[in-house]
């Protein structure tokens, strides 16, 4: 062998090396609300020698969307975050394949397992109404216990909610009304809340930082629709040390709307043995135990640690509102508009 073609036969062998000690990727699809500490993925990259990609792709109903319209070429391998309100539609589009791991023995007992196992519940939340305790303290009014007491007119103007059309716990906070009065008497309870001075916003964001008097906002309701857990954020995040939370969930019965998030592997990917090791990365106790104070949410796996501030300040109600996921996805639409009919009339 010449020195000619001893160059190239090492520039071949090193690039051949080069390619097999590339790292393999791994592509998950995420709703913007998606949050995971950076140590957390890199625990799993180090261990499969992979480089995972996240793809945030808007809303829970915009990323299904993307992955509905690109199943035939997906453009990724791992969707996170379908939730309860859009289960039966992600299971009708047949996008996942059935996939069952290890630890799916260690969720919880109030989160069912989708049949089929196309889809892994990862995490569960619940919509509620929280109020402003200093508010209702120092006016000396008796919290409301029960949906029909929000009708009150000792309430009149104190709730604001958000518009379910545009908005992920104003559609939650709809569907628990759902839950409560029934398809055919949910729209006489809102005619009601409006009669009542309800405030409606199109966001969160809005209704809380703004509208709601129990937060930096310090607006004119003392009572909004947000999150089981936004108690305990509010401790977290305050810039005072807090022995006690400012704010407080109602969690009466079917006053709070539980939703429940999934994952699945899309079918198409190419990197199936990578996509299940990650499922089960997704249920072990190292990932769930670190969702919570990423995305105020509450893991499944019954084995891993709830933070103490979820602990000392969140409510968790004992019975929340559910909706069967084929009612939901079969009359939702209809839902809102018949919604939207009572407050543009």
């Amino acid at each position: 062998m010449n020195i000619k073609h001893l160059i190239l036969f090492i520039m071949g062998a090193g690039l051949a090396f080069s390619c097999a000690a590339a790292p393999q990727s791994l592509i998950v699809m995420t709703h913007d609300s998606f949050a995971i500490s950076e140590s957390t993925i890199s625990a799993f990259e180090e261990q499969y020698g992979t480089q995972v990609t996240l793809l945030p792709s808007g809303d829970a109903g915009s990323t299904l969307n993307r992955a509905i319209l690109s199943k035939d070429a997906p453009v990724a391998d791992i969707l996170y975050g379908v939730d309860n309100t859009f289960l039966s539609r992600a299971l009708a589009e047949n996008l996942f394949l059935p996939y069952a791991p290890a630890a799916s023995k260690d969720i919880v007992s109030d989160v069912s397992l989708v049949p089929g196992k196309q889809l892994v519940p990862i995490n569960y939340g619940d919509v509620c109404i929280n109020y402003d305790k200093s508010y209702f303290a120092q006016q000396g009014l008796a919290l409301p216990q029960n949906l029909d007491s929000l009708l009150d007119p000792k309430y009149n103007g104190l709730l604001v909610v958000e518009n379910p059309a545009t908005s992920s716990p104003g559609l939650a906070f709809l569907l628990a009304t759902i839950a409560e009065y029934g398809p055919s008497g949910f729209l006489d309870y809102w005619q009601g809340l409006k009669d009542n001075g309800v405030v409606v916003v199109n966001d969160w964001e809005t209704a809380y930082y703004t509208n709601f008097s129990g937060s930096a906002g310090q607006g004119p309701q003392p009572m909004v629709v947000s999150y089981g857990t936004s108690p305990a954020a509010e401790v977290i995040f305050a810039e005072d040390d807090l022995t006690e939370a400012p704010t407080a969930s109602l969690v009466g019965p079917n006053m709070c709307f539980r939703q429940i998030e999934y994952g699945g592997i899309l079918k198409g990917t190419e990197q199936l043995e990578l996509a299940q090791a990650f499922m089960d990365f997704m249920l072990s106790p190292e990932f769930q135990s670190d969702i919570p104070l990423n995305m105020f949410v509450y893991p499944v796996n019954r084995q891993a640690e709830i933070p103490q501030e979820f602990m000392d300040y969140a409510q968790v109600p004992q019975q929340p509102a559910r909706l069967d996921p084929d009612m939901i996805a079969q009359y939702r639409e209809s839902w809102i508009a018949a919604w939207r009919e009572v407050f543009t009339n």
